[in-house]
């Protein structure tokens, strides 16, 4: 298992089973390396990039390291109470553990070598959010049959507020970016979305429909101005600040009709190589080594009808409604992906409130990340090709490595230095973008 993280400035860090490998992000040169005491399923860097921790939930046991001092170290033992997530808290000195079952959050502070106690988190998609500048907490809890909020202050955890909301099983928490608007969503049984402000008061309450598997997904926009609230029924609604009601729902039909949506489609081509041309030996296991695998995009005139996967509504989490959400750093542009269309990625125009383009690839789509500095949008299929897509156009890029590479997750470097982390199963590559330099 390969797990890696960008640093904020240069270092990245990456492990593989129990060693952790701090490397130079422009040359990939290893700057230090550790071993830790088992195998490692979480690493994770402290907001200032001095520390990170390593988890082992195995075995109860969380690592921390020093990056400005390699000799310096920190084991936290859960002993019997496990583990099953750990997290650093904005300051970067205090990391929470969360125990087996959900019973507590420990609270341990590197400066003040204390420890302290949060009593009934609650067990759901995602229970623990922070403020943009850190400075608030918000819990998701469990009690009595009954879902509550606390919120905490962060600098010295005194607790600021504490209510209970109007939900039958929460499922997540959110805050907006700037910090004024905590997002609370209910289980996927009940289509409901609780917007609460910073001193616990209700906002407003939206749902859309009854009787039906309701909320998938939920993201806000960087400047907090929409919040984004994808469904089952396979549509998005957009909420405004203002009176917190939809002012645009984004439906996502099977045919595309209107002639101002592009519609791009990835064509699969072989190019022929000849044996005389091969440079290296063919990867073991390949199918067949004398010709490689190109795509490109391709326009398609609409109408056009899009595949589709018929949803097994029987299951549990069926395929079906928008599972991934995105918008653009700028707030121009919102990728969705409907989960009975796979193999689609639809971007939204939030300034006309429209379909702008649709990428519909040869395979499922298995992530998509925003650069954080401009609007361009990088795709993963599970294949060995990264897909780019900005307002200019799109392209399809195949990874130049050795052997099978094939991309399970990517991230863009945090400060958007035209750097992406590419991921597969046993290793990783970074990709430095090429930018025109005005002469």
């Amino acid at each position: 298992m390969l797990c890696l993280m960008f640093l904020l400035s240069c270092p990245q860090a990456s492990c593989v089973q129990y060693r952790l490998v701090i490397r130079e992000v422009s040359t990939l040169q290893i700057l230090q390396l550790y071993t830790c005491l088992d195998q490692i399923q979480h690493v994770e860097w402290s907001a200032d990039s001095m520390f990170i921790l390593c988890a082992m939930y195995k075995r109860g046991i969380v690592q921390v390291w020093s990056l400005e001092q390699p000799d310096w170290h920190c084991k936290i033992d859960e002993g019997s109470a496990g583990l099953v997530s750990s997290c650093w808290s904005p300051d970067g000195r205090h990391i929470l553990n969360t125990t087996e079952f959900h019973l507590r959050i420990t609270l341990w502070s590197l400066s003040a070598k204390s420890v302290s106690y949060i009593k009934y988190p609650k067990a759901c998609q995602k229970g623990i959010a922070f403020t943009g500048d850190g400075r608030h907490m918000a819990l998701a809890e469990r009690r009595d049959c009954k879902d509550y909020i606390s919120i905490f202050v962060c600098n010295d955890w005194r607790l600021l507020r504490h209510f209970e909301t109007d939900t039958q099983d929460l499922t997540g928490i959110d805050w907006a970016p700037n910090g004024c608007v905590l997002a609370v969503w209910d289980t996927c049984l009940e289509y409901k979305v609780l917007l609460y402000s910073l001193d616990g008061r209700l906002l407003s309450s939206y749902s859309a429909y009854e009787w039906s598997l309701g909320i998938k997904s939920v993201a806000w926009s960087p400047s907090s101005q929409f919040l984004a609230v994808g469904s089952y029924d396979e549509k998005v609604r957009i909420l405004n600040h203002v009176t917190w009601k939809p002012i645009k729902e984004l439906a996502h039909p099977a045919t595309i009709s209107n002639p101002k949506t592009v519609v791009y489609q990835e064509v699969d081509k072989c190019q022929s190589v000849e044996p005389s041309q091969l440079t290296f030996p063919p990867p073991r296991g390949t199918p067949s080594s004398l010709f490689t695998v190109h795509s490109k995009y391709e326009l398609v005139e609409v109408p056009v009808t899009l595949r589709t996967i018929k949803p097994d509504t029987d299951r549990a989490n069926p395929e079906l409604g928008i599972g991934m959400l995105a918008f653009s750093p700028d707030n121009r542009y919102l990728a969705t992906k409907n989960d009975n269309m796979p193999c689609c990625v639809w971007i939204w125009d939030i300034q006309k409130m429209r379909l702008s383009v649709v990428l519909e690839q040869t395979s499922p789509v298995r992530s998509f990340h925003w650069d954080p500095v401009q609007p361009r949008l990088a795709i993963c299929t599970g294949n060995s090709k990264v897909y780019l897509w900005s307002p200019t156009g799109c392209v399809s890029v195949q990874v130049p490595v050795e052997g099978t590479f094939n991309v399970l997750s990517l991230a863009w470097h945090p400060l958007g230095e035209d750097s992406l982390l590419l991921m597969s199963k046993d290793h990783l590559c970074i990709c430095y973008l090429e930018t025109e330099e005005d002469p």
